[in-house]
């Protein structure tokens, strides 16, 4: 149904996420994957929402001068928000411990934006999810890290994984904004394309 909606439209998906990709395949859609290597650094002021927002608008600057009238080039950023901070990708094993350690008992949000740009128009959507993680103990955080070694993932974890089969109680939101796509949000945009 999607496909015969964009059949005017080169969709390109600028991530090497294997999540953001996989979603693009189970939605039926043909698309081309264009990656671009971008500095992820954003104004300090900026909370939740607006460091998405704006991480998902950079990621799209490098294409501005290649796409052409035919292009919707497709760009995103995922946190996790805690605390009042954001929580990215972890460095390395003691940040990753150190992460879901912090995460462990406690609510946390998701937030996921989504950059759908054109040569001539640009929309940014976001959507958030509330994650309620039970209380963790550290053998299972080791064994979560160790195994599955979750340092592409914002927040230290994939709610795809072993650790979000045992260790999260509850959402409230999209279960695919977790993995990263708001789903039915870009969906219900491509379709008013």
């Amino acid at each position: 149904m999607l496909s015969s909606k964009l059949t005017n439209y080169h969709l390109i998906l600028a991530s090497g996420s294997p999540r953001r990709q996989q979603f693009f395949k189970e939605l039926d859609i043909d698309f081309e994957i264009r990656l671009k290597e971008v500095d992820e650094v954003y104004p300090k002021q900026l909370k939740a929402s607006e460091i998405t927002d704006f991480l998902a608008d950079l990621k799209s600057k490098p294409f501005n001068n290649e796409l052409t009238d035919k292009d919707i080039l497709i760009t995103s950023d995922t946190i996790v928000w805690f605390e009042n901070e954001a929580l990215g990708k972890p460095k390395n094993y003691q940040e990753a411990f150190e992460t879901l350690r912090r995460l462990s008992g406690k609510v946390h949000e998701v937030i996921t934006s989504v950059s759908i740009k054109s040569k001539s128009f640009q929309k940014i959507i976001n959507d958030t999810t509330t994650v309620a993680f039970k209380e963790l103990s550290d053998d299972e955080i080791k064994y979560y890290i160790e195994k599955y070694k979750p340092y592409d993932k914002a927040g230290a974890y994939g709610i795809q994984e072993w650790i979000g089969r045992i260790g999260i109680k509850k959402i409230e939101g999209s279960y695919f904004n977790v993995m990263g796509l708001p789903v039915h949000k870009l969906y219900k945009e491509l379709m008013n394309l």
